[in-house]
């Protein structure tokens, strides 16, 4: 098999054009506020981020191109995305981040012509956000899905949603919300959910409190969020009922790998800063990036960084070929999440009292980073779903009478 790890000119084009941009505009913008996008401007910010990214040529390269994006594939995505996350508002400028990115994606490949005209079309140009209303209050749907306690009755025309939903990103200004409740059998029962789309002013839609968590770079924040009798009318199904987890399938392997290309900028930038550090101070006689022990944690930092880009280079790929990518997207997403961290908090290290001040945003990326080893799944239920295809492989392959 022949492997070419180049890029178009075309795609190469908005790689540069998203460097130039996010580093020299955007990344101000983020310092000036310390990364808090409330502070930024919220919405305000996003929309002025928004038509410039859009005049450059640069805007949803994720989106399909019949509704204002690019069009770009999993693998063409990478660099890009990888670009914008050099700033924690970079996402944001190029209508990247979660949970926009994740809902254009699915709604591309589930929403009926009409449903892609009502919410995709203005989401894709980066009109409106979006909330994906999944994750519940205990004993609810969280890590394990099958936990779905809200639930959809059918009614005259339609359906009434009743539940509590939190940690719902974005919710706080979304123009609509994409709602997972149950339509049949009992929450631990491993189907029977349907997915329904409802404007975020539909009556008994109520957005709460904000939950404060440590990073501070989501628009629209992690929100409580009450249903209470919502009537969504039958045309405003996503895809069939009942087949709701078989369509988050849809959306969480591709939205995993794009976590990863984001946080790999920020990753990147907190790697190029302890870089800078370590080449210029000096100490005991020479530069820090003199002394061994300092090179081993460039070397390492170097290492993660490579490793993680090589395992979401294989998941990307994977996707690319119409597969599941299971495995490839669940390495690459825990590998990933672990190793951004440690390329962090050795970024930290090598900067000493400077890398846990404010003067540089290496903490302040921790911050951001760290929260990545939960969403998306936290790593251990990742590892827990490896090992149950791998040992189940080997089973299969025991009780046939071959070998692994």
């Amino acid at each position: 098999m022949a492997i070419d790890l180049s890029y178009d000119p075309v795609v190469q084009d908005v790689i540069d054009k998203t460097s130039d941009f996010v580093r020299g505009h955007v990344l101000p913008i983020e310092e000036k506020f310390a990364g808090d996008i409330a502070a930024a401007g919220g919405d305000e910010l996003r929309l002025e981020l928004r038509d410039r990214a859009r005049d450059l040529g640069i805007l949803a390269p994720h989106a399909p191109v019949e509704y204002g994006g690019l069009g770009f594939n999993m693998s063409d995505r990478a660099p890009v995305f990888e670009a914008a996350g050099y700033s924690v508002f970079g996402p944001i400028a190029l209508h990247i981040g979660a949970p926009d990115e994740g809902n254009v994606h699915m709604l591309a490949h589930v929403a009926s012509t009409d449903q892609k005209e009502k919410y995709l079309a203005p989401l894709a140009r980066g009109d409106v956000r979006s909330a994906f209303a999944m994750t519940e209050p205990a004993p609810g749907a969280g890590s394990d899905p099958a936990a779905l306690r809200t639930a959809a009755v059918k009614v005259d025309g339609g359906w009434k949603i009743n539940g509590d939903k939190w940690f719902i990103t974005g919710a706080d200004g979304a123009g609509f919300f994409i709602i997972m409740a149950r339509t049949t059998g009992e929450p631990g029962d491993r189907g029977g959910a349907t997915m329904f789309l409802a404007p975020a002013d539909t009556p008994g839609i109520t957005v709460g409190r904000h939950i404060n968590t440590i990073d501070r770079a989501m628009i629209g924040g992690h929100c409580e969020v009450a249903f209470r009798d919502v009537f969504v009318p039958d045309e405003d199904v996503l895809g069939e009922v009942d087949e709701g987890y078989r369509y988050a399938q849809v959306r969480l392997g591709p939205a995993r790998m794009t976590h990863v290309m984001r946080w790999m900028g920020s990753a990147n930038r907190a790697r190029d800063i302890a870089l800078d550090y370590v080449a210029r101070r000096e100490a005991f006689g020479g530069r820090l990036g003199d002394l061994g022990m300092i090179q081993q944690m460039v070397a390492d930092n170097e290492i993660d960084l490579a490793a993680a880009r090589s395992l979401l280079v294989k998941a990307c790929w994977e996707l690319d070929q119409g597969a599941h990518g299971g495995d490839e997207t669940s390495i690459a997403k825990t590998f990933a999440a672990e190793a951004f961290s440690r390329v962090v908090d050795r970024s930290i290290q090598m900067c000493g009292g400077m890398g846990v001040s404010d003067d540089l945003p290496l903490a302040r990326l921790q911050r951001e980073l760290r929260p990545f080893q939960i969403y998306d799944g936290p790593s251990e239920v990742h590892r827990w779903a490896l090992a149950k295809r791998a040992v189940g492989k080997a089973r299969k392959a025991a009780a046939a009478g071959g070998k692994p």
